[in-house]
């Protein structure tokens, strides 16, 4: 079984910054791809930015591109999401996943490939 616990969220003014974290159990994390997805009330999850199993290879939505940075410390079994420049559309309750293809040397960016979910985290952006 595997559990992802996500952290750091919070309320920012826009143009600040806040770093999202997700911890996870299991000793197969270093064998899998990590997402970052966010989704707000009536809208679809959406897909934010994967890492590769071993950190190599990232991938954003473009609206995060150039502002966004997702990292993973596979020692720690965490994987962080830097957000800066932050702006009131980026206002959502943010969620941790495991891609569920084995290897993880590419990242998804479809949540129907991502198998387990952290319970998420609210980031909030004000004007």
């Amino acid at each position: 079984q595997v559990q992802l616990v996500e952290s750091g969220g919070g309320l920012v003014q826009a143009g600040g910054s806040l770093r999202l974290s997700c911890a996870a159990s299991g000793r197969t994390f270093t064998n899998y791809a990590m997402g970052w997805f966010r989704q707000t009330p009536g809208k679809e999850r959406e897909f934010v930015a994967a890492i590769s199993s071993s950190g190599g290879r990232t991938y954003y939505t473009d609206s995060v591109k150039g502002r966004f940075t997702i990292s993973r410390d596979n020692a720690k079994n965490t994987v962080d999401l830097q957000m800066n420049s932050l702006k009131p559309e980026d206002t959502a309750v943010y969620y941790c996943a495991r891609d569920r293809t084995y290897g993880g040397f590419y990242a998804h960016i479809r949540l129907e490939e991502y198998d387990y979910w952290g319970q998420g985290t609210q980031v909030t952006v004000s004007s």
